[in-house]
């Protein structure tokens, strides 16, 4: 089947994000210092060759606040995802090093959140409740902030009619989806800020795959299993092409191409290294 002369379209905004960049670059800083112990708070991203290259120089996670009470000593590197008030006071009490590599648009929300709960608006965060960057985001409100990403749990919401809120979003949410649940509110009469804090990286990462799975005839989006923003890339992509293949690294790859085909495209969310995308993109070109 090779030589068969495939036209592969990568596209611009796949692979690693500013934040996610400069969270790995972080921790390989830390190595260098020669520190030690070095911990991360749960899984520096959502990779596992990243990861794993991380523990083999022996960078630990941590992936409790009860393993992080038991710490005595060493350097705890704060993911990209953020964390609640609560770590950092946590952290100071146990008097370990931190260095803290939260996104910088995750600590706008932070901000945000803990200002406006000042104000006395409830915050609503349009994200999964289960990702860390959203149990982060709530860790900075209070009893009454609240987390939703279904249009169901929208509409079942305890809300006072004349209750004041503000509503966020989770840095990775589907950008459409944001914006039909804020109409919803909108329609309602509340009183109501919105701030759209979906990173702008992840807006064009979705507008661009979006664009071009439209216009081939195979799809391969890249990136880690628990990757919200791969998720949603591939989720968008299926949409548009049929035959979308969503993997972790070349050996998950299994195409079955028909003849007609001609264009391939290649998305990777922002937990994905440069290299997973170039081989899989050379796999492709030798073999097809």
């Amino acid at each position: 089947m090779a030589g068969r002369n495939m036209e592969i379209t990568v596209a611009k905004t796949a692979g690693f994000c500013f934040g996610v960049k400069r969270a790995v670059e972080k921790v390989y800083d830390q190595i260098a210092t020669g520190k030690k112990p070095i911990y991360t708070y749960g899984p520096i991203i959502h990779n596992e060759e990243v990861v794993r290259d991380l523990e083999e120089k022996g960078v630990q996670v941590i992936n409790s606040k009860e393993e992080l009470e038991a710490l005595k000593e060493g350097v705890v590197v704060i993911r990209s995802h953020g964390v609640g008030r609560e770590i950092y006071e946590l952290l100071e009490r146990q008097g370990l090093e931190l260095v803290d590599a939260t996104c910088p648009f995750v600590k706008k929300i932070h901000k945000i959140v803990r200002e406006q709960c000042e104000a006395g608006r409830r915050v609503i965060i349009v994200g999964n409740e289960h990702h860390p960057e959203v149990e982060g985001i709530k860790g900075w409100g209070n009893e009454y902030t609240l987390a939703v990403e279904s249009l169901e749990e929208f509409e079942n919401l305890a809300l006072r009619p004349d209750e004041k809120l503000c509503i966020v979003a989770q840095t990775t949410f589907n950008y459409n989806k944001f914006q039909d649940l804020v109409e919803i509110f909108q329609k309602k009469g509340y009183d109501v800020i919105v701030v759209n804090t979906i990173c702008n990286a992840t807006e064009v990462r979705q507008k661009e795959a979006r664009e071009i799975a439209q216009r081939v005839d195979i799809m391969i989006v890249i990136g880690g299993t628990h990757s919200s923003n791969t998720r949603k890339l591939y989720e968008i992509c299926q949409k548009e092409c049929e035959r979308t293949y969503f993997i972790q690294t070349l050996d998950d790859l299994h195409l079955e191409i028909p003849k007609s085909a001609k264009l391939v495209g290649i998305t990777a969310g922002a937990s994905t290294p440069n290299n997973i995308i170039e081989e899989v993109q050379n796999y492709v070109r030798i073999n097809f």
